[in-house]
């Protein structure tokens, strides 16, 4: 690529005056530079190792030492920015389909094995540098907003809505489902039911553009997640306890999940654990118990009786705060 377009594309300034006019590629690792590249400097440590291995050009941000003034040191505002300017000069020449879609769809689709004409973004943008850089022709990419920009991509589209429901459940508890699509079932898969609108819409989508996939089960996903635990807030293994500690780290979803819960385990008892900034967002339940901090959700967990515990706006992961060590304590005689 040629020195004055580059540094055009990337809104940088040169800050020398080199000998060298264009590079033979990009490269984002010191360690797979060649003779002839342009060093991306996302880690500014690497820019020595660049040029030893043939670097004929340096885009950096942070304030550096120019060591050599036959290269081309091409400073830039944003090192963010720049990679970003890069990486959409490189999807529009290749032109693929872009989806934007939610989440948890992301997400679900991450866990499938699908074909190569496929790129699902499930990572920041820097983890995929190499995917988006050296992508194939006619390929489709599902993102996320919430962890690509979509400054990213030209034109892209909504993932489309399912119009009719051709997943069939055939048997289901809160956190497990077996159901029928395309004519194979899929016994005792760890996905709720609360998620398979979200998975029928990948499918759907998979269908729709001849996308090979295969559906080897899936994984925890961070949202409507059970924790089974005893009285006293000891962790047991999945499904070998009565009572459970649903987590939404999501907000947005909780409404949803609250009626979701109150048709399918109309015979438990649920509690609801929402975050005090969110009082009043919700229509009123004797049920609902609000929360200003982890000691009040430890000391609710305590007090109320439960079969399911929805606590919003946490994941699992509070259950590793110090302020839950009461939880392993075995009672005492004294």
């Amino acid at each position: 690529m040629n020195l004055q377009n580059l540094s055009a594309l990337v809104e940088g300034t040169l800050a020398n005056a080199p000998s060298i006019t264009s590079f033979e590629a990009i490269s984002f690792e010191a360690s797979k530079v060649k003779r002839g590249d342009l060093f991306v400097a996302l880690n500014h440590e690497e820019i020595s190792q660049a040029i030893l291995n043939g670097a004929y050009g340096i885009l950096f941000e942070k304030p550096t030492q120019i060591t050599d003034q036959e290269i081309a040191w091409i400073k830039v505002p944003s090192i963010d920015r720049a990679l970003l300017r890069l990486l959409r000069f490189k999807i529009l020449e290749k032109s693929p389909q872009c989806f934007s879609c939610d989440l948890i769809s992301i997400k679900l689709a991450s866990q499938m094995i699908t074909s190569n004409n496929l790129l699902v973004l499930n990572k920041n943008i820097r983890e995929h540098i190499y995917d988006l850089y050296h992508l194939d022709s006619n390929q489709y990419i599902l993102f996320c907003d919430e962890m690509i920009d979509p400054q990213l991509f030209i034109d892209a589209k909504n993932l489309p809505e399912v119009q009719t429901s051709t997943i069939t459940v055939v048997e289901q508890t809160l956190f497990e489902t077996s159901f029928i699509y395309d004519d194979t079932y899929y016994e005792r898969q760890l996905i709720s039911p609360f998620f398979i609108s979200y998975l029928e819409r990948i499918l759907q989508f998979f269908k729709q553009h001849s996308i090979a996939y295969q559906i080897r089960g899936f994984s925890a996903i961070d949202h409507f997640q059970p924790v089974f635990t005893n009285i006293h807030l000891q962790v047991k293994e999945f499904g070998k306890s009565d009572k459970v500690l649903i987590f939404e780290r999501d907000f947005t979803l909780v409404k949803e999940q609250i009626h979701f819960l109150r048709h399918q385990a109309n015979w438990a008892n649920i509690i609801y654990l929402i975050p005090r900034a969110k009082e009043g967002e919700l229509e009123a339940n004797a049920s609902i118990f609000y929360f200003d901090s982890l000691w009040d959700i430890m000391q609710l967990l305590k007090s109320e009786q439960y079969h399911f515990a929805l606590i919003a706006g946490h994941s699992a992961q509070i259950l590793d705060d110090p302020i839950f060590a009461l939880k392993n304590e075995q009672p005492s005689l004294f």
